[in-house]
């Protein structure tokens, strides 16, 4: 078994406020009408099975066909840390659990910039399955798939000017 942290972030031309309430505070909403809108080649839907948003909230992001490692993957919100743009989650079920992690816990904070916007640093936290080696071409495709999602939020909240303002 093997710890390990991956860290990365992205420069978002969006204020950290305005992200913050579209893909956390309201993500229960949010989510599951635009991720299968703005990403349809990876999601199939987001179902919300638990709570409303807040801490104990579970959801669960279905996949295309397209992403043949995995089908879904069911996420719990652990913190909502709404002055410091801070969110922390673990996936609990699906995803690379069981085949190559045993755990996985994941922290988003947006911090806003002077020159507008706002800079997404994502971490995650996670322990591979005893004689699993972490596999650092997959951590790449989990960050970049991380952040194309994430640009795709940033269009789609460029193009509606006043949703979540």
């Amino acid at each position: 078994m093997v710890s390990g942290t991956s860290t990365t972030e992205e420069v978002v031309q969006v204020e950290a406020r305005r992200l913050w309430n579209a893909t956390t505070k309201d993500s229960h909403n949010f989510l599951p009408k635009v991720l299968p809108e703005v990403l349809p080649e990876v999601f199939t839907s987001v179902t919300l099975l638990q709570g409303d948003g807040g801490v104990g909230t579970v959801k669960q992001l279905n996949f295309t066909p397209g992403k043949k490692d995995f089908s879904f993957i069911k996420e719990r919100v652990d913190e909502l840390d709404q002055e410091n743009f801070v969110y922390k989650y673990t996936a609990i079920e699906g995803g690379p659990l069981g085949k190559q992690l045993s755990s996985a816990c994941f922290e988003v904070k947006l911090v806003p910039r002077k020159e507008g916007g706002c800079v997404a640093r994502w971490t995650c936290n996670y322990e591979t399955l005893p004689g699993v080696q972490p596999d650092e071409g997959k951590l790449k495709e989990i960050k970049e798939d991380s952040f194309g999602m994430l640009k795709k939020v940033e269009q789609y909240l460029q193009s509606n000017p006043n949703l979540y303002c």
